[in-house]
């Protein structure tokens, strides 16, 4: 008997996901991406259509197939092991297959460097707004605001007017990931700008309580700041030496900033929102100049002079022989 594979899914998002994991909705959708992805390969192999497709269909081999095609790093790996974990708990007698498929070894990535941009870069990707465009006060406002605060994408997406306080404490209320929430102050240019853009904002959508919309008054998308941000990163002339600006771009560039101005590690995790210290780690990695001062702190050891070799006395000799006119001579 095959069991198919849709019957299982629905419950996996809807219930096993959300519920017993206690997991984020972004979280949630990178599950479900993950599991489209597979099973799309799987039906484009077997022939079948996708809601045809049985457990008994996801084969050992036709994972490994996918892995191979869709180069998969670890983390996607780990979202099938909780399907499958699922799966045998809900029908035993498929135990021993979900257990083929939890047992292929995580694939291991090599390890990336972050891009991130250099203080006259990030200034460029600031001074390419223009202010006087339709949407150029929102757009100074929102690339401000994710360099002063270092905010994962979702974070921005997700701000609301209540976490704004632009009074005389000023400072923002961002909720992180796993429902985490951190207060972070802002520069005084940065709640400028916000302010600029609020008083334009109120006229448009007085209702709404997203602090980003799109053009049309709707809240902002993530597909939207990563649209702003490349726009940005694409038109200044410093950066496109640099890699293509995205938002997570700027949120390295923050935390890079905060470390080189002599900010403890262990502070800037918390302002990043860090949940393991090691994740802050990939930053003092990769920045040359932070090792370049590290190094010069520590100092070199002082090297001698070294004599030059002489040859003993009796090398010296043997070497001259040949240059004799005669290696023995009879003295008359």
């Amino acid at each position: 008997m095959n069991h198919l594979f849709a019957g299982f899914i629905k419950r996996f998002f809807s219930h096993y996901l959300p519920v017993q994991k206690g997991l984020s909705v972004n979280t949630i959708l990178a599950y479900r991406d993950a599991v489209k992805l597979l099973l799309c390969y799987v039906a484009d192999t077997v022939k079948i259509p996708v809601d045809k497709l049985t457990v008994e269909d996801i084969t050992e081999k036709r994972v490994l197939g996918f892995l191979k095609w869709r180069k998969a790093s670890c983390s996607r790996t780990r979202r099938w092991a909780y399907l499958f974990v699922y799966i045998a708990r809900q029908e035993p007698v498929l135990v021993t297959h979900c257990g083929q498929i939890r047992a292929i070894p995580l694939k291991r990535t090599g390890h990336q460097t972050v891009g991130y941009l250099e203080e006259k870069q990030m200034q460029a990707v600031l001074n390419a707004v223009d202010v006087n465009s339709r949407t150029g006060v929102r757009d100074k406002a929102l690339l401000m605001l994710m360099y002063n605060t270092g905010a994962r994408v979702s974070e921005i997406v997700a701000l609301e007017l209540d976490d704004l306080r632009l009074d005389d404490s000023v400072q923002i209320r961002l909720h992180g990931k796993g429902g985490k929430e951190r207060a972070c102050p802002l520069w005084p240019e940065t709640a400028t700008v916000l302010k600029d853009y609020l008083h334009q904002r109120a006229f448009k959508q007085p209702q709404s309580q997203r602090v980003f919309l799109n053009a049309n008054g709707a809240p902002i998308t993530r597909f939207g700041i990563r649209y702003i941000t490349r726009k940005y990163g694409d038109t200044n002339q410093v950066g496109k030496a640099a890699k293509p600006v995205n938002p997570h771009t700027i949120r390295h560039t923050s935390a890079m900033h905060l470390l080189r101005s002599g900010n403890d590690i262990n502070m800037v995790s918390y302002w990043l929102g860090h949940a393991d210290i090691n994740t802050t780690h990939i930053y003092v990695e990769i920045d040359m100049e932070m090792k370049r001062k590290m190094i010069a702190k520590a100092g070199a050891p002082k090297i001698g002079k070294n004599a030059p070799w002489q040859k003993p006395h009796v090398l010296q000799w043997l070497d001259r022989l040949a240059k004799e006119p005669q290696l023995c001579g009879v003295i008359t």
